[in-house]
Parts: structure tokens; C-alpha cells; sequence
């Protein structure tokens, strides 16, 4: 069968390079080996993070670490901060885990804004807060450097931020920031097979999960950071995830960082101008779209842009060889959406969008 090319949010194109080291032969998780390669990691991942504390490998796809966070985190009540499909989703979690939540919600498209969080903190009823920081549902990344301000005037609210489809294509200072938690699956931008989360966890963070009850054992922070310093994990992990892991940590370093999120920036507005030259209009809130991925509007707002047959659109780009999303959940079919993220230059995004040009002249 022939492969076809992932230009979906997720997951996306996986290297042969990347596979091959996938397919390293196994070690064992507490033999010396396994502390050696994630001892060879951690700076990496702490200089990507911008921080200095400890980041942490977890075999689950990020809703476990998202899980995670609000059962070691919050006491009180949290704040979900509510803005596409997933975000929305972080209010069920919170609910199924037993703890008193409230959404803060915006409409589908427009940023979280800082003054939003501010009136709603500003009453003292919650201990904890989670933001989204790229919303790929719709393509919409919130102001997270704002937001972050506020953990100044909030010092005792937990601030988690999922940055799933951000982390790796756009710096993110976490010490800087001065949040609590940071979290990211490897199966977008990172460019990995899905199964693998890391995150970090500030000490206050630390501190309060260690005071928590009934936390859990399989995301303990506690329990994370304490193997940690050993370079081990609290369960047996993934041990290919990780070595495909330290291979691609060896390439953002071999390309540079700062090459890397210019990269990002750059195929991200290549698509952006694929779509303004086609005539559609973008579904973000204008200053707010994603780096990572394009949200095209097809009809989800009423601003005069132009409006195809998605689903005509999909197959006729997949008979060339290339996926893309139609959209998701309430806008399915009112938008389709264009990853950017992990490997993509300027070439591979040029092939993508020579097959939607095609595609655009059989519509």
C-alpha cells in the first residue's frame, strides 16, 4: 500500500531516521543503560524547556499527564479555560476526576486573554488553572507570556499548561514564565510515533502534589521527580519512544533551536499565503493563529471568504499522496486544516501545496 504523507494536526510525518532509532535493540529500564541515555537527555530537554528543573518521560499520550496534573494539583477548584474541542474537553476531565471546575469559555476561534483568567481569580475560588496554549481544533494560539504574568499576582494557583502542539516550534521559557507545570505528547511537533508525554513540574508544583492526597501512583509527581534524579521513571516505560527521543533531541540541537522555530514561522506563513492566494480566509482570531498548523475558514465565519467541498478536497489531495484534516468537531467541514510541524521545510510544504493547487483546479 502507498504510504500517504500526514499534513493532519497530529500525528504527523515520522522520519525514517527517527523509525530506525525506534527500532534500536531493547535494554533494560533499571540497568545502567537505560540511566545513561536519559541521563544524555535531560539536559536537552531542560535547555528546550528553558528550565532548570527535572523534565519527566511518560509513557501515556498527554491526556495522562493532563489527568496527572489535576489530580496531584488541585485541592480547591480549578479554572479550565475554555476556547476549541480540547481545551472544552479539560472541564469533563476535571469533573470525572472528582474535583470542583468551572469553564472559563470563549467562543471557538479567539484567544484565552489575561484579563478573562484575571476576573475570574480575582474572586479566590480557585487553586488551579489549565490552558491550552495552541487550540488545534481551531488553529488558535492564546497569549501564554500574558497569561503567565498573572502567576505573580496568583502565586498560590497552580497555572498547567498543555503545549502539546506548540513545545519544540516556538520558544517556551518555562522558568522565565513562572508556571507550574508544562506538558507536550511527542506525536506533533516533536515528530514521534504517539505514546510518549514529557513535562516538568515547578517546585511549588512538587510541594503541593506531595501534600495531596490520593493522587494516584502512575502520575505522581512526587514519584516522577524522585526517579528522575536518578535518570529512571517510576514504571516501566517505552524505552524505543525514548531512544526515537534522543535521536530527534540530537537533531533540533543539530539544527539549532532558533533555526528550528523560524523554520516553524516560516512554512507556517508559506501556508497562510497558500490560502489568501486561493481566496480563503482564516478561522483564528486575526494576531492569534497557530504556528504549527493553518485552520482555514470554509464557512465557519461569515466573512465573505471563499468555501469548497472539503471532503472533495481531502480525497483528491490523498490520491496524490497527502492527508489532510477536514476539520473537527462542531466546524468539521466549515474549516480543513494544514500541519507545518516536526520535520516540514520549506520543500515538503511546497509538494503539499502543489497538490492542493491541483486539487483546487478539479473543484
Amino acid at each position: 500500500m502507498a504510504h500517504v504523507k500526514l499534513h493532519i494536526p497530529g500525528p504527523v510525518e515520522v522520519s525514517e531516521k527517527t523509525f530506525k532509532a525506534f527500532c534500536t535493540p531493547m535494554i533494560g529500564h533499571r540497568g545502567q543503560g537505560f540511566k545513561d541515555l536519559y541521563a544524555k537527555m535531560q539536559p536537552q530537554l531542560q535547555t528546550l524547556l528553558s528550565t532548570k528543573q527535572l523534565v519527566y518521560l511518560s509513557t501515556s499520550s498527554a491526556w495522562g499527564v493532563m489527568e496527572g496534573s489535576i489530580r496531584n494539583l488541585v485541592h480547591k477548584k480549578v479554572l479550565n479555560c475554555m476556547c476549541g474541542a480540547f481545551s472544552d474537553k479539560w472541564l469533563d476531565v476535571s469533573k470525572k476526576c472528582g474535583k470542583q471546575a468551572e469553564g472559563l469559555q470563549v467562543e471557538w476561534g479567539s484567544p484565552i486573554r489575561a484579563e478573562l483568567i484575571d476576573k475570574k481569580l480575582a474572586t479566590g475560588e480557585f487553586d488551579a488553572l489549565t490552558l491550552i496554549h495552541n487550540e488545534t481544533s481551531t488553529g488558535t494560539m492564546s497569549p501564554l507570556a500574558e497569561i503567565a504574568a498573572l502567576k505573580k499576582k496568583y502565586p498560590d494557583v497552580m497555572f498547567i499548561v498543555d503545549a502539546v502542539s506548540s513545545l519544540t516550534a516556538l520558544p517556551i521559557n518555562f522558568d522565565e514564565l513562572g508556571i507550574d507545570v508544562l506538558l507536550a505528547g511527542t506525536q506533533k511537533a516533536f515528530a514521534l510515533p504517539p505514546g510518549l508525554a514529557v513535562f516538568t513540574a515547578s517546585p511549588a508544583a512538587l510541594a503541593k502534589a506531595a501534600t495531596t492526597k490520593d493522587r494516584g501512583y502512575y502520575f505522581d509527581f512526587v514519584e516522577f521527580e524522585k526517579n528522575a534524579k536518578d535518570s529512571m521513571t517510576p514504571s516501566t516505560p517505552s524505552i524505543s519512544h525514548i531512544y526515537a527521543l534522543s535521536s530527534k533531541l540530537d537533531d533540533f540541537f543539530a539544527e539549532g533551536l532558533a533555526n528550528r522555530f523560524a523554520r516553524h514561522a516560516k512554512t507556517n506563513q508559506l501556508t497562510r499565503d497558500w490560502a489568501a492566494k486561493h481566496g480563503f480566509t482564516l478561522f483564528p482570531e486575526k494576531g492569534y493563529e497557530s504556528v504549527t498548523l493553518t485552520c482555514v475558514n470554509n464557512g465557519a465565519k461569515a466573512d465573505g471568504g471563499r468555501t469548497v467541498d472539503v471532503a472533495k478536497l481531502q480525497k483528491l489531495v490523498k490520491d496524490q499522496g497527502f492527508l489532510i484534516d477536514g476539520g473537527y468537531g462542531k466546524i468539521k467541514g466549515l474549516t480543513f486544516r494544514l500541519s507545518n510541524m516536526g520535520d516540514e521545510t520549506e520543500a515538503t510544504m511546497g509538494q503539499l501545496y502543489a497538490a492542493l493547487d491541483k486539487a483546487m483546479t478539479q473543484l
